[in-house]
């Protein structure tokens, strides 16, 4: 039990940190942008693939949903909660990464809906990282990192829970059992194989044995005449 509550305040600590620090991030780079580039200019970065442009998104990415900032609001506020709850349940520390950075995309636009709100949770998202075809923050990137994270470890079957673990291990006990058998039976052939060998060997013996024998004689009378 003891264990169980050690691993679970480390993972925790993970989570926190982790989220502090790309937290962190996507609020002094959304500062840096606002002051750096509050002009209007565009600052390029890669021609024709990313520059750096200070737009004020008021909904979510690829402006879907402008007309509904506080809704998406109350969804990040949930999605954050989610977040935090599913990283206190699982047992892997991969997946407590993946969703510390979910966490922290969704809080950190969070914060920009707030804080530049002039009615209920309708603040616009400081976005400055254009790339043609739309322009988001770091903490869209945390997004997309977590999002493409998750479906990384459901492809390798990484266990996100007790139960999970159980099974895995359970599958592998099933798996070794085949093996053992294929194994038991493989041997039990090669003893067949080889007990036939041997019969057949010994009974070749036996014929040549009777042949001598019964051929003796004849030369015994050759000799004698």
């Amino acid at each position: 039990m003891k264990d169980i509550q050690g691993r679970l305040r480390v993972r925790v600590a993970v989570f926190a940190c982790v989220a502090a620090v790309a937290l962190g991030i996507d609020q002094l780079t959304k500062m840096w942008a606002q002051q750096a580039l509050g002009d209007g200019r565009t600052v390029p970065l890669i021609p024709g693939l990313l520059s750096l442009t200070l737009v004020h998104n008021p909904g979510a990415s690829l402006g879907l949903g402008s007309g509904s900032t506080w809704l998406i609001s109350l969804l990040a506020v949930v999605a954050c909660v989610v977040m935090a709850v599913l990283a206190a349940r699982t047992i892997s520390m991969r997946w407590t990464v993946m969703f510390a950075f979910a966490f922290a995309g969704a809080f950190g636009n969070l914060i920009d809906r707030v804080a530049y709100a002039d009615g209920f949770l309708n603040g616009k998202v400081v976005d400055f990282l254009n790339y043609g075809w739309s322009v988001g923050n770091v903490a869209d990137i945390y997004l997309v990192m977590a999002g493409i994270g998750v479906v990384v470890l459901i492809v390798l079957d990484v266990p996100f829970s007790r139960k999970d673990l159980d099974r895995i291990e359970h599958l592998g006990e099933d798996a070794g059992d085949v093996a053992r058998d294929g194994e038991s039976d493989g041997t039990a052939d090669e003893s067949q194989d080889s007990s036939a060998m041997v019969q057949d060997a010994s009974s070749g013996s036996s014929r040549t044995e009777v042949t001598v024998s019964s051929r003796q004689p004849d030369d015994s009378e050759r000799s004698a005449s």
